[in-house]
Order: C-alpha cells, then structure tokens, then sequence
C-alpha cells in the first residue's frame, strides 16, 4: 500500500511519492538550545521518528536532518531583537557555547531516552554562518533584500507580488501588514510584515560574526533554510515541525529558498499538533511547562509521580499526531497500565501451546496495522490493533480461542514490526535482568524483617514506594510476591 501524507500546503492527503525514490530526504525544525527540553518539543521528535523508522521499514533510503538553533533566534514580536542564547548566557553566568553545549547535551541524553533515532545529519547555526551570508547575498541580488544600518530584511512585500506569501499558513499579507504592531527597530523596514535575515549586533551583544554589513548574527529563518539547501539540495521530500511553526518560520523558509533557487524547496509540509496541559495550552506565561528531566524522575507540582520516558512516548503515540494531546496525569497513568498490558501479552506469546489450526486471525491486525501507517501515520490505530492483539493473545493463553505454530510467530512480529521497531517502544531490559531481581528479593526481605519487627510504618513506606514506582507486592499465604503494577 502506498503511504499517503497530510500536506500542510495543499491542506489535503496525498500520496506520498519521493523526488528521488527509493532515496528521502527529511528536514525536521530542531530545538533552540537555550534551555531545557519540555513535554512540548517531545511530541514533534517523537512524530517525526516514528516517520522516519516507517520509511526505513517501507525500504525507504533516508537522510534526515534536524538541526540545532545554537545562535540568532531573536524574537521580532517581542519589544527588542533578542538573541535567546546570550540573554541565557548572561543569566547563567556562562560563556554562550558553553550553555549551548550543556542544553545540547540535555537534550540528546532526552532524545535517547525517549527512543528516538539520532538524525542522519544533525547542523548547527553557528557552523553555517558562510552558508547563510551566501544566502543573504543571493536574496538581495535577486533585488529582494535590502540592507539598514547593518541589518538585512527581507521584501515580504516585493516577493509577493509574484508569488503566493501566505499559502502554506493561510495567512493574507494584507492582513499581517494591518495588523503588525509598532515595534522597535520597525522604522527601518520598509514594510511591516518584512522579516530580518540579518541583524546589527549592538555593543553588548556577545554572539557577532563578520559580514558584508558589519559584525551581525542571523536571523531564525534563514538558518534552516541554508542547511536544508545544503544537505538536502535545492528541492527535498519531507519538511516537518511543529504547528506553531507554519508562521512566519516556515513561511519565510519558503520565500528565501523560493527566491535563491527558483523552486519551491519542499513537496511536502507535515505539522504536528500541540499539546495541551488540562485542557490549556502549554507554555512559559501560564507557568505550566514541564520539562523531560521532571517527567522522567519526579520534581515537578503537576504531576503526582514520575512516569518512564518509554510511558511519555507511548502516551504521545496514542493520539494521531495532527490532534491536539492533552496531558493529565490520569492520561499518563492509562498509557502506563496500557503498555504494561502490551508488553506482559508480549512476554506471553512465548508461553503460547500451537494448535492445528488457529481461530484468531493474525494477519487481519496485520494488515489493519500497516493501512493506519499508510494513512498518515495513524498510529493511533495501530496502538489500538495492537491490544485487540494482545485480547487474542491473553484468549489463547487460557484456552477459549487456539493459534498455530506459523500464527505464534506472525504474533511476535507483529509486536517486533509495530510495537518495537515502527512504534520505537523499547524494552526495559533491567526488569528482566538478575540484578533487578536480586535487588527486588533483598527489598521484600527488609520489608519482611520490619514487619516482624512490628516496624510496620517501614513496611508500608517501602510498600508505597514501590506502588509509585509501579511495583506492585501482595502479601500471600505462601509469601511476598511482586509483579508490575
């Protein structure tokens, strides 16, 4: 089945077909490096792996780029040019590459526990300067730039009129230039709606490099159009991100790749949705932000225990990626019990007896699973399939439905296949290890010697500790026995 896409610029389905097949290539908006990773960069990372190990499973060759934002990203909505690296730096007490170097770290040691793939190529801004002054360059003789005491813009305005601004966002240029604020440093535009392609740095900035203007540092926009250009050519299959990135980055990616090449730079444009904390929008202004670190080991007020990074994936792939995901801790402990119920019917297909012939019909999921991954990634659909899965698998366990040998063996790679490599769920092998084991016996044992010690505050404390972690004992007449909650 051919895999079908939702195209942000055509707002519609289409059948996915690579410019240069079987080779794919990807460009996915990496973080800025200022500060910690949070719930909200999950879900895109997340996303865009999982559609990076389908293509692979599909034969696909992919390069995927996602590159680092380690200089620039000022924020023209704000009421000053601000560069998030060196406001941060300053803050910290630290020299700028040093505080990108330990974000960056945080968030590759994020990434990897979340399972997610390293990239083909991971860029940074710092280490492209050249390749975006080229750029600039180019966009200005092209008469579409112009420069201001040292600063570069961008001609929203001049590129309009022989192109569709606004397209993939859906925005009216007549609209934005209506209703831009009076910002600082406005007056040197031309046009409201013009966006910076290079900035003057100011006597206290610490990030400048040389250029054509004057020592400066780029804007947001065209770093990632430079190392999409770069590594992926002039024309390349897959440009993902966020939603709250369609406008004005990616807008704007458009119109100076469009402008330098010629061409349109992407064929298609994917967008995860938001996710939502008790029904409200994430984010640093209403205080709600949680980061991985306190998803994965506690330490945050709004969550009432510590969920595994393995739980926070299969959570966010519970819901299609282009639905807004709600968080609660309700939702977190549903997708725990979920995946702990997929993963014991994992553990059981090994104990299943073959019959002659099966009654469960292994490649009806089969296929219903590789159709929701065909559909736009549904993996919704599939994490679905997969417990209908695990319901034959726990029926045969008992003995009111039968499997065959083959059916034992198509079951187990379903899970490979969908669960492990697609779904990019890992196992925790430390449950299955001896020293968990051995750690496990020695606790229950300390709790066995404070209840005969009649110590029982100590017995229910390592009890409860235990729960939170999602152990669960049961005292029995034959004696302590543990399992996953």
């Amino acid at each position: 089945m051919p895999l079908k896409v939702y195209n942000s610029l055509s707002r519609q389905k289409e059948t996915f077909v690579p410019i240069n097949p079987p080779y794919v290539g990807m460009y996915v908006c990496g973080p800025t490096v200022s500060g910690e990773s949070h719930l909200g960069h999950a879900r895109p990372y997340v996303t865009f792996d999982v559609l990076y190990r389908f293509l692979m499973h599909k034969g696909y060759k992919v390069r995927y780029v996602r590159n680092l934002t380690d200089a620039g990203h000022f924020e023209e909505e704000g009421r000053e040019a601000e560069d998030k690296i060196s406001k941060k730096a300053v803050l910290e007490k630290l020299e700028p590459m040093e505080l990108v170097q330990k974000y960056t770290n945080l968030y590759h040691w994020a990434m990897a526990k979340l399972g997610n793939l390293p990239p083909s190529i991971e860029p940074t801004a710092t280490g492209h300067i050249v390749e975006q002054i080229d750029m600039i360059q180019e966009i200005i003789k092209k008469g579409l730039a112009y420069e201001v005491n040292g600063s570069v813009y961008f001609d929203v305005t001049g590129y309009a009129k022989n192109n569709d601004y606004g397209k993939l966002s859906g925005r009216i240029i007549e609209d934005m230039i209506a209703g831009s604020r009076e910002l600082d440093g406005q007056e040197e535009k031309r046009n409201p709606a013009d966006f910076a392609l290079w900035k003057k740095a100011p006597a206290e900035h610490i990030m400048r490099w040389n250029s054509p203007w004057g020592e400066g540092f780029p804007g947001w926009h065209i770093e990632c159009s430079a190392m999409a250009t770069k590594y992926l050519g002039t024309q390349f299959d897959i440009h993902g991100g966020g939603m709250d990135l369609l406008f004005p980055h990616h807008e704007s990616e458009i119109a100076q790749s469009k402008t330098v090449s010629g061409v349109s730079p992407v064929k298609y444009w994917m967008h995860n949705n938001m996710i939502t904390i008790n029904g409200r929008k994430m984010g640093k202004s209403y205080n709600n932000t949680i980061t991985l670190r306190e998803m994965f080991y506690g330490g945050n007020e709004q969550l009432t225990k510590a969920y595994s990074p393995m739980t926070v994936r299969f959570f966010i792939l519970q819901t299609h990626y282009r639905s807004t995901l709600d968080f609660s801790n309700d939702a977190l402990l549903a997708a725990e019990k979920g995946l702990q119920r997929l993963m014991n019917a994992y553990d059981t297909i090994s104990k299943l007896q073959p019959s002659p012939a099966s009654s469960v019909d292994v490649s009806q999921i089969e296929a219903a699973c590789f159709a929701a991954m065909n559909d736009d990634l549904n993996t919704a659909i599939v994490v679905a399939q997969l417990f209908d899965a695990a319901r034959l698998i726990n029926s045969v366990h008992v003995g009111t439905e039968t499997i065959s040998g083959s059916d034992i063996i198509r079951m187990k790679k379903l899970f490979d296949d969908f669960l492990f490599t697609v779904l990019g769920i890992k196992i925790d092998k430390l449950d299955h290890s001896d020293a968990f084991e051995g750690l496990m016996d020695l606790i229950i044992e300390i709790r066995s010697r404070a209840k005969a010690n009649k110590d029982f505050q100590t017995s229910d404390q390592i009890r409860d500790a235990l729960t939170q972690l999602g152990i669960a004992i049961k005292d029995t007449k034959d004696g302590v026995a543990w399992s996953k909650a």
